[in-house]
């Protein structure tokens, strides 16, 4: 190879290290530094003037017994029982539907697009549509259960108090199953047709073929899809952000609106910060604990 040409893969890849440099290291680097800094409203013209606190804030953080910790501890539960209902219904929903739409029948494109209109959708255009269906007096679920069905005798608030969790869960599971459903239907698309009519010729059942040929194969690609379903999750800001505004109610106060809440609104950026590096540390353990177990299932299987 030409000198003048070894570099050229490092140049074609320069714009991408600079680009990942802006935009995640360098915020990511900061955020660090000010979480060990006291740094409230009166050092937001100069953020590096605020004096240093050294674990303070991470002692503030993680008190349980104070009420700040108390409400960390409160919206990390919250939190986890969030991401379980809604990255386990969200997975449901998109392998079943990827197994129904396995087979051809007449209309099956059609109806694989209309399952991705909701991933296609603007997230806000699609969150704040939800919010108008969850009004009490003026909204569609209300309307269809109290008006149509007389399902419940009064119209309940489905976006204060405990309902708003429900209300959650329904909007992050709705916009999240297409992604599923997407990745799962690619991976059927690598299982050899021949396995099933073996086994149709052997009088395996269609439960029996999912159970014995059609999860399996898919094991390779749920481990990444539950991983990543369950990384976006967690850290879903914008799904409850623009359902719920700024204040959150206590049933769906998630980390990431706590985070904000401790950030923006009370102008603690400090105690903001080590609250986002703890998440941070949180998922990176979650995230290593993981890929470990999946890895060790894989040589079990292998």
């Amino acid at each position: 190879m030409k000198p003048r040409y070894r570099l050229l893969p490092y140049l074609l890849l320069l714009p991408a290290l600079v680009m990942e440099l802006l935009i995640h290291i360098v915020p990511m680097a900061v955020g660090i530094i000010m979480s060990f800094k006291q740094l409230t409203q009166f050092f937001i013209r100069d953020w590096t003037a605020a004096p240093w606190t050294a674990l303070n804030n991470y002692r503030i953080a993680v008190d349980f017994s104070a009420p700040i910790g108390q409400s960390l501890l409160n919206s990390f539960w919250v939190t986890c029982s969030f991401t379980l209902f809604a990255v386990a219904f969200s997975w449901l929903l998109g392998v079943a539907a990827a197994i129904f739409m396995q087979e051809p029948f007449w209309g099956r494109g059609v109806l694989r697009a209309v399952f991705l209109v909701p991933y296609a959708l603007p997230v806000y255009a699609a969150v704040i549509t939800w919010s108008f269906m969850f009004q009490r007096d003026t909204g569609l679920l209300n309307h269809v259960l109290h008006d149509q069905l007389h399902l419940v005798a009064e119209k309940p608030f489905w976006l204060i108090g405990d309902n708003s969790f429900i209300a959650l869960v329904v909007v992050s599971v709705w916009k999240t199953w297409p992604f599923a459903f997407l990745t799962v239907m690619a991976g059927l698309q690598n299982v050899p047709r021949e396995l099933y009519e073996a086994a149709a010729m052997d009088g395996a059942t269609v439960w029996q073929q999912i159970r014995e040929i059609t999860m399996p194969a898919l094991r390779p690609v749920n481990q990444v899809l539950v991983l990543v379903l369950f990384l976006w999750t967690f850290n879903d800001f914008n799904t409850p952000y623009i359902l719920f505004g700024k204040s959150a109610p206590e049933a769906a106060d998630l980390i990431s609106i706590h985070i904000y809440q401790s950030s923006f609104v009370t102008w603690n950026f400090g105690s903001g910060s080590a609250m986002s590096v703890l998440l941070l540390l949180f998922l990176l353990v979650v995230t290593g604990i993981y890929l470990v177990v999946t890895a060790r299932w894989r040589d079990a299987d292998a």
